[in-house]
């Protein structure tokens, strides 16, 4: 195979590449050398990167370093702050899509800005400058937008709120919330509760919270709660849906909210909302 591919004109082989995958082009680089030389070659990688890359890298916040298309894909599959740094891009690495993901700034946070009910803080594992502590709340409501552009067309996609439960944590595994995500249809509705199951916590809070997990039981939606999900970072996501994004979708909005119940909750920590193609994993 690489002797017959070794006789066709170099553009040839190039697009050839470029209708592959990213991990196919490595691969044929391991091939002989005259393979390897056209599979780095800009001609293969630029079909990999998105259409609008240059609208893309106007709104870096990160500082790039690349010669080369291959050493761009690579870059942009780790990840890059855009729009001031409120915002990350990236690309998946087998198959170029794009994701996107919102810090806590970028999201509509019901008293966020109040410091009686939210503190505004660094976290050295955030990709972020700030991530955002729930100190005390009752109903809390988180919003995420994000326009389809930041996507890849026709692909099917899950959004994720990223959190951490704080030691001090209180009433976040007492009430289950809705979570949703939209674009120009009806969302899609779930529940899930905001950490993890922890036995010992949930014995002691039901004694206090019985007759209230009762009731509110009843006002949600039938069907199984989500639980939050470690991630390899050392964060923990929920995730709130899933969309397929078409040619005609405008926006994509992510929320979550509880169940009125005037429920106490903290300890919350929110790093943002993420939104990749299903097939990532993270």
């Amino acid at each position: 195979m690489g002797t017959r591919l070794n006789m066709l004109p170099e553009d040839c082989i190039s697009t050839v590449l470029s209708l592959t995958s990213p991990p196919d082009a490595c691969t044929f680089m391991l091939v002989s050398s005259t393979l390897r030389s056209v599979a780095e070659s800009d001609i293969a990688w630029d079909r990999f990167l998105p259409f609008d890359i240059l609208r893309i890298l106007s709104r870096s916040h990160t500082q790039l370093n690349f010669t080369s298309k291959k050493e761009l894909f690579i870059q942009l599959c780790g990840w890059i702050l855009i729009d001031g740094g409120i915002r990350s891009f990236s690309l998946d690495k087998a198959s170029g899509r794009k994701s996107c993901f919102l810090s806590a700034r970028a999201l509509s946070i019901s008293l966020s800005n109040e410091p009686n009910h939210w503190t505004w803080t660094a976290n050295s594992t955030s990709r972020f400058s700030e991530v955002v502590e729930l100190k005390t709340i009752s109903n809390m409501e988180i919003e995420g937008r994000i326009q389809t552009e930041d996507f890849s067309i026709n692909t099917a996609y899950a959004a994720y709120l990223v959190v951490k439960v704080s030691d001090c944590s209180f009433g976040l595994d007492s009430i289950p919330c809705e979570t949703s995500i939209s674009n120009d249809t009806c969302p899609v509705t779930n529940k899930s509760y905001l950490c993890p199951l922890d036995e010992r916590k949930q014995q002691l809070e039901t004694l206090f919270f019985m007759n209230r997990r009762q009731v509110m039981d009843k006002r949600v939606v039938e069907g199984d709660c989500r639980r939050p999900s470690k991630r390899g970072d050392g964060w923990m996501e929920i995730e709130l849906g899933e969309l397929f994004v078409g040619e005609k979708c405008e926006m994509v909005k992510m929320n979550l909210s509880e169940v009125k119940g005037n429920h106490l909750k903290g300890g919350l920590i929110i790093q943002g909302i993420e939104v990749r193609p299903k097939c990532e994993q993270v």
